[in-house]
């Protein structure tokens, strides 16, 4: 039986056809890498973090993505929702923030909202531990749980 096109909205499209934030930061202060093996999607988010006050903020965010134009439009909208947030307000962006910026994703394209959101976690992640600093417990969870679909991917054979 043969399934019908992907709708995407028109905010997916503008994502897609137009992504803010592409690219790499060379000296980046934390990177975040996930990828779908079965899909083929991979993410790479960079973040620079800035002190203000006693608070860091996430001062400049990039991502590179090899994937379909969801889960490019799912990157560049996590970067425009982190972009300027605390590391704490931007751990809390879920995939569910993502997909309701865009207006919604077909249910077979959900798991590239939830690699965008693996992406920037896995970004902080890497930051804190190269700093030696404390990762909170739902972060640290996020890691392992983004680990371990990573290795479960790389089983699966297509």
């Amino acid at each position: 039986m043969a399934e019908g096109p992907i709708l995407y909205t028109k905010k997916v499209m503008q994502h897609f056809m137009h992504p803010k934030n592409v690219g790499e930061i060379k000296d980046a202060d934390g990177v975040g890498q996930v990828g779908n093996k079965i899909c083929g999607d991979i993410m790479h988010v960079y973040i620079k973090v800035s002190k203000k006050g006693k608070e860091e903020i996430i001062s400049d965010i990039r991502f590179k993505t090899l994937g379909c134009a969801a889960a490019i439009a799912t990157s560049s909208v996590v970067t425009e929702l982190a972009k300027g947030k605390t590391l704490k307000e931007a751990m809390k962006i879920s995939n569910k923030d993502v997909v309701k910026f865009l207006g919604g994703l077909p249910p077979v394209k959900h798991h590239c909202s939830l690699l965008a959101e693996e992406a920037l976690g896995e970004a902080i992640y890497d930051y804190l531990k190269k700093n030696k600093r404390q990762i909170p417990k739902e972060l640290e969870q996020k890691h392992k749980n983004a680990l371990a679909e990573g290795k479960e991917s790389k089983e699966h054979k297509h």
